[in-house]
């Protein structure tokens, strides 16, 4: 088994289409087409059912696809980790990051990162939790920034770096039309038979949120479903609904208003918050793969600006350092 059939595998997965997958690679595509053939035949099965204008991976090749990518992924980064060793004037880090990140404090660690190593490559990819846990299994990422509890037991070693509160947002202005109780928090009974905006699948506030009214004795209602970060907020803003939200996201947007939420008006009284009401922040990498010397220099970036941030005061409201100083 070769990597250049694993990728010419991959690339026909891909696209369903040899003639342009072959494009893609800037090869003849009887070359790919043979090259195919002979992965078949050094597996003994086909890979593909092949018909006139509809090419589909058979079970073998539906199991054979991500571990192609996962090999071809850690081709890349052995790659890369040799090519590191002139001291990190070339390399490459991938990482993944929730849009609230994404939005919030990420650029400016973006920012501090690259001034220092101004030859790695950044490349982010902006995704739900679940998303990119997956992402980060099969080899595509570096790093990711994603939602504890981690679903599925996936072979990651996970550090909690910060701790974000949960708020409900809704229109800033006097239409309330979710019709919210006029109080400095709101209890998770409070969302009961009012108009939410839910985030796709594969974000962990979706499942958070939903898990959160079932264990209050009732199921959510959806004015609307499927959106990413920004437009769940835009979507409050004009008065399709509420949504539970971090509470970072909603900085330097007047047309919002962020709400605490709490388990029971008892709990409210003594300024506590409870359990689904708080979420916390891990960095993630797969277990079985050494960080990369430009992986590892970001997560020492990170792990630096959010010590020192938190000893200045500086991170954006509602979000607590669990990195030590």
């Amino acid at each position: 088994m070769q990597l250049q059939q694993l990728a010419y595998f991959v690339a026909v997965a891909e696209v369903r289409h040899f003639t342009q997958a072959a494009e893609l690679l800037r090869v003849a595509q009887p070359s790919l087409s043979k090259q195919i053939r002979a992965l078949e035949s050094e597996l003994s099965v086909s890979l593909f059912r092949r018909a006139r204008g509809n090419i589909t991976l058979t079970p073998a090749g539906e199991a054979l696809l991500p571990l192609a990518k996962r090999i071809l992924a850690d081709v890349d980064t052995a790659r890369l980790e040799v090519q590191e060793l002139a001291g990190l004037k070339r390399g490459r880090v991938r990482l993944g990051a929730t849009p609230s990140l994404c939005a919030g404090l990420l650029a400016d660690v973006l920012r501090r990162f690259h001034d220092m190593y101004p030859g790695i490559q950044l490349i982010v990819e902006e995704g739900g939790s679940r998303d990119l846990v997956r992402e980060l299994t099969r080899g595509s990422l570096d790093l990711a920034l994603v939602i504890l509890p981690l679903h599925g037991d996936p072979p990651l070693d996970a550090t909690s770096i910060l701790r974000e509160h949960l708020v409900v947002a809704s229109p800033a202005g006097a239409d309330n039309p979710a019709q919210l109780p006029r109080r400095s928090y709101l209890r998770i009974e409070d969302l009961q038979n009012r108009p939410l905006v839910m985030f796709r699948p594969g974000y962990d506030l979706r499942e958070a949120t939903i898990s959160a009214c079932r264990a209050a004795g009732f199921e959510p209602r959806f004015a609307v479903e499927g959106g990413e970060m920004d437009a769940v907020l835009r979507f409050v803003e004009v008065g399709l609904g509420i949504a539970v939200v971090p509470s970072m996201v909603l900085a330097g947007r007047p047309g919002l208003r962020g709400t605490p939420l709490v388990l029971a008006d008892e709990e409210a009284r003594r300024g506590r918050h409870g359990p689904g009401l708080l979420r916390t922040i891990a960095l993630a990498h797969r277990k079985d793969v050494e960080l990369t010397h430009a992986a590892r220099a970001f997560q020492e970036t990170l792990q630096t600006f959010l010590a020192e941030a938190g000893v200045a005061g500086t991170l954006p409201a509602g979000v607590e350092n669990l990195v030590d100083a």
